[in-house]
């Protein structure tokens, strides 16, 4: 009889269990285990991947064993939720913890992507820190607290000083209503026509800061909303949504902001922040309280003079009625993945990343709007942008977008529609029909109101 072939099988079954026993840990040895971190890279922002490195750092070291690997998704904010929704679709991608928008909360909730975190949060000493209204952003319609935020932000117009001095505008410059800002921009047209007086965001390209640097601000402007809250219900046949199109549509047929081309490319803004503003080719435009981190120093488009070049202005509402103004907040998250294998670990390296000083570091070179109490209070945050005081006080007559499921298919519509007004394929009362007709489609008639 032939032994040989059993003699190989048992002496490879001799050398599996010793090289197993050498790569098992011994007794008392921790587990090697591995944590992942998706969350969205950009050229221009950079702020949000120093402090995960950062916090990678910190966890690693306080944690035998274990190894945290950053998964960075270079992407704009639209792309970066579809391929972070692909990820999450399978055990194998799923991310540990992830970079959520607050929009998209309840949306990732209803999908089973968030792991609920008020066990967690009932034991971290910080979560005291977090002021209420953060608190709200990262809650599904349960009542339970779903991801924790890093900062907020408002909307704001930016103006430079120099181009309205220019036209004969007096600065400090606040318009009272929607005519005073056409009045403003036409004076800086007849000024010099190479300037861009007002720039606002339209169409597809710009995704969702057509909707929350511009369209908002107008439609709440008018005292319309997007959507009812007491009722539950989105809102059709709206007159403030009919004109706020047609006072995008007046700013692109008179020359006001920049070409229907311009508001088409994706990378529009880039020209705003980092030429056309700067270089005083743009008398103003509607943007996040975060602007200066794009000029400070060590940011994308490094200003040096911009702190006394740029000024700040709430934008007003139609008419000038109460409340005298109207902003936009948002902001992004940190959440756990529902289907972790080391909820606590995951949680654990979340609240290193949003510990305080971590939380500090973001809010300034990304110049947030702190969410933390004690790091709204910290000399280095009070100082670092000077026009903190200003973004800050829009809170009181900010606006938030409607945290539903069904929420990023109604913003493409309002951006379908300002495009198709833009573009002069339709007049802001027939934008307005389809846009109608799309809501309905997409939430059915017994969740639309009339109004």
């Amino acid at each position: 009889m032939n032994l040989r072939p059993r003699l190989s099988a048992i002496a490879v079954a001799a050398l599996m269990v010793v090289a197993t026993a050498a790569c098992s840990p011994g007794p008392g040895e921790p587990q090697a285990r591995t944590l992942t971190v998706m969350y969205q890279k950009t050229d221009s922002f950079v702020a949000l991947e120093n402090v995960l490195k950062d916090a990678k750092g910190e966890f690693e070291a306080a944690n035998s064993g274990i190894t945290v690997e950053l998964e960075p998704i270079q992407a704009n904010d639209d792309d970066y939720g579809t391929k972070l929704a692909l990820a999450q679709r399978s055990p194998e991608t799923a991310p540990d913890v992830f970079y959520e928008d607050t929009f998209k909360v309840r949306a990732d909730v209803e999908a089973g992507y968030l792991l609920k975190l008020d066990e967690h949060l009932q034991k971290w000493e910080d979560w005291k820190q977090f002021s209420e209204g953060a608190k709200a952003a990262g809650r599904a319609d349960d009542g339970g607290i779903y991801a924790v935020p890093l900062g907020t932000d408002t909307r704001a117009i930016w103006y430079n000083k120099t181009v309205l001095q220019k036209a004969g505008i007096p600065v400090p410059w606040q318009p009272r209503t929607w005519q005073e800002i056409l009045d403003t921009a036409r004076k800086i047209k007849a000024n010099d026509p190479s300037v861009v007086p007002f720039n606002m965001y339209a169409g597809k390209g710009t995704g969702e800061g057509t909707v929350m640097q511009s369209f908002y601000e107008l439609l709440y402007g008018t005292g319309a909303a997007l959507y009812d809250e007491k009722d539950r219900k989105w809102v059709v046949g709206s007159q403030g949504f009919t004109d706020s199109l047609t006072f995008l549509k007046t700013l692109y047929d008179e020359g006001l902001a920049v070409t229907p081309a311009e508001a088409l490319d994706a990378n529009v803004w880039k020209k705003v922040f980092g030429e056309w503003l700067p270089q005083g080719k743009m008398g103003a435009t509607v943007e996040g309280s975060y602007a200066p981190s794009f000029w400070q120093a060590g940011g994308s488009y490094e200003w040096p003079g911009y702190a006394t070049e740029m000024g700040v202005a709430r934008f007003p509402t139609q008419n000038g009625q109460e409340p005298g103004g109207v902003s936009m907040s948002g902001g992004w998250t940190l959440a756990v993945g529902a289907g972790t294998a080391e909820p606590d670990l995951a949680f654990k390296f979340l609240t290193t990343a949003l510990n305080k000083k971590n939380a500090l570091a973001f809010d300034i070179n990304s110049s947030q709007i702190a969410v933390r109490a004690d790091v709204a209070a910290d000399p280095a945050y009070q100082s670092a942008n000077p026009f903190i005081k200003e973004v800050s006080e829009l809170v009181d007559v900010t606006h938030y977008r409607p945290a539903t499921a069904d929420y990023p298919r109604i913003s493409t519509a309002v951006q379908v529609a300002t495009e198709s007004v833009i573009t002069g394929k339709q007049s802001p009362d027939e934008a307005g029909a389809v846009y109608d007709q799309t809501v309905r489609e997409i939430v059915g008639d017994d969740k639309v109101i009339q109004k």
